[in-house]
């Protein structure tokens, strides 16, 4: 079973899950796709803290990744 944190890092996540990269570009990370962000601001910024400051929809991103047949963990609106 593939489960996605909502706590862990964007870098944590994509290094675990490649496939997340457009995954979550497509959600409204785009900075994801651009290894140089990921591999560093990434390090920082958790998926939640991202929808926060991005003004991204938690659910609709929890939405997406279940789709792609994730399960999503610790995803609070």
């Amino acid at each position: 079973m593939k489960t996605v944190n909502f706590d862990k890092t964007l870098f944590e996540v994509t290094e675990q899950y490649p496939e997340l990269v457009p995954v979550l570009a497509e959600a409204g990370f785009a900075g994801v796709a651009n290894e140089q962000m990921r591999k560093g601001h990434g390090r920082v910024m958790t998926i939640a803290k991202g929808c926060e400051h991005l003004g991204i929809d938690i659910q609709a991103v929890a939405r997406v990744l279940e789709a792609k047949g994730f399960t999503v963990k610790n995803c609070a609106a």
